[in-house]
């Protein structure tokens, strides 16, 4: 079991982060082991016909046989949302000490693999410092080919999951914010327990608050390895099982001519109350353009809104109710 150690400054610096480099990392679980999630099959299909090229050996070694990931490769996110690049410049910028560090950690009790044998002890840091680039160079292009084609729809339900998150701590605190969370999460007087984990340490935040990343690759509750990093969660987010899933079933033609076909397919979801976030994720498309075509709904009287907590809720009127099929 892996513990925080929470005080109320601490809690009240509980945020969130969008991390393309910990989803990119996460990913590579469900390649090595794909009975970890059947949600993600029509992903794994769909990319695996497309890595012939790279060094499958060296990109499947960075996942220990116990599921665990060299921290360096998973830096805390410095904003929100960074861009893959800056996230994949700080990891090329790692220490070849910490390098080796994490790399021997994460494998530990066993050897490394044959393909980061260069960061074995008796090497020399030249060959450790090639292996890191080695390794970056190798993450970008698995990441064009297999997590950058998909992120506008997995930000979309990472960001969706941050607005329940986020309500559910404003309504009741750290407890309902870790309550449905996940089953080996337990927030008991200002602890939070991970059970189920390989490391059996307790982190004391001590100021340094609590950083939050769903995730949608995530099976489980992922903090760092090391006890020495500053309190993180990768987490399972809510709505992963859409993520793949076909569209929406195109609206009728009738009601497509007299609202057109993104308004249309607005009103046919709107049977029960969703925020603008959630309804741009099952349309794949940005909360902006959504929120357009909402207000044009609203005006006309075919949608209603409500405000939940921090959230605007949108629902059919009953003139919308006899327009959808």
């Amino acid at each position: 079991m892996i513990s925080f150690v929470l005080s109320v400054v601490d809690l009240a610096d509980t945020r969130f982060a969008v991390s393309p480099v910990h989803e990119t990392l996460m990913s590579l679980r469900i390649l090595q082991d794909p009975s970890l999630s059947a949600l993600h099959l029509p992903w794994r299909r769909s990319v695996l016909g497309r890595l012939g090229a790279l060094d499958t050996d060296l990109l499947m070694s960075l996942v220990a046989r116990r599921r665990t990931i060299p921290d360096f490769l998973t830096p805390n996110p410095t904003e929100f949302a960074p861009a893959f690049a800056d996230e994949l410049a700080l990891v090329r910028r790692t220490p070849v000490a910490r390098v080796r560090h994490d790399l021997l950690l994460a494998h530990a009790p066993d050897p490394l693999p044959p393909a980061l044998l260069d960061a074995a002890p008796e090497t020399d840091d030249t060959r450790v410092a090639a292996l890191r680039d080695e390794i970056c160079d190798l993450l970008q292009r698995y990441w064009e080919l297999a997590v950058e084609p998909y992120w506008p729809q997995i930000r979309l339900v990472v960001e969706a999951d941050m607005t329940y998150r986020a309500r559910r701590l404003a309504v009741g605190g750290a407890r309902l914010l870790f309550s449905d969370m996940h089953p080996n999460l337990r927030w008991d007087e200002g602890v939070l327990r991970i059970d189920q984990m390989i490391g059996h340490h307790e982190v004391a935040a001590a100021g340094r608050g609590l950083l939050l990343m769903p995730s949608v690759f995530s099976h489980k509750p992922a903090p760092p390895v090391s006890p020495h990093e500053a309190p993180s969660l990768v987490y399972p987010c809510r709505g992963t099982a859409t993520l793949w899933g076909p569209a929406p079933a195109p609206a009728a033609p009738a009601l497509v001519s007299l609202l057109g076909a993104p308004r249309a397919r607005l009103l046919s979801l709107l049977e029960e109350p969703l925020p603008t976030v959630e309804l741009a994720r099952r349309l794949r498309v940005t909360p902006s353009a959504v929120s357009q075509h909402l207000q044009v709904l609203f005006a006309t009287g075919l949608v209603t809104r409500a405000r939940h907590g921090r959230q605007v809720l949108y629902r059919r009127t009953s003139l919308g109710d006899q327009l959808s099929p």
